[in-house]
């Protein structure tokens, strides 16, 4: 390229050439990067909530493990402690999914150069993050729900 432009004019400068891959390339470098940088943290910050999640319905349990007990003792099937606690965890992850809709539903204008041929705003991103994050409430709830199943009747009235 560079011999061809001389050939043409000869007092034309040619400093830099780049096939039109290479231009796009460093164009969408830094967006690239930047998405996956935010990437990296959202799925940090998806860990750290299972964690937290499965934390708070743990340290729960832990708590009413007398509980439990006695209502097994009173003819609860274990199938009832599970789904309670099933559904206080699913609680929690309602409340946090709702909130994190609404507060990206408000940050993600910030994101909008970041997003190609997608809208901030798209509705089925938002129902398949809210999905997925409601499976991971369940999985973080799941072995604690399990262990306040494993509760025996008779310690737990002894106790009381």
């Amino acid at each position: 390229v560079r011999s061809e432009v001389r050939t043409l004019d000869p007092s034309l400068p040619v400093s830099s050439v780049r096939s039109m891959e290479q231009v796009m390339e460093s164009a969408q470098a830094r967006p690239r990067f930047l998405t996956l940088l935010l990437t990296l943290f959202s799925l940090t910050a998806l860990v750290l909530a299972a964690v937290g999640i499965y934390g708070v319905i743990s340290y729960s349990v832990a708590r009413r493990t007398n509980e439990f007990g006695i209502r097994m003792a009173m003819g609860a099937k274990p199938g009832d402690v599970l789904q309670l606690v099933l559904g206080q965890g699913l609680v929690l992850g309602v409340v946090g999914v709702i909130a994190g809709v609404l507060a990206a539903m408000v940050l993600t204008r910030f994101l909008q150069e970041l997003l190609f041929d997608v809208s901030a705003l798209d509705p089925s991103t938002f129902v398949l993050m809210a999905a997925a994050l409601m499976i991971v409430t369940a999985v973080a709830c799941w072995a604690p729900a399990h262990r306040a199943t494993k509760v025996d009747p008779v310690g737990a009235l002894r106790y009381e």
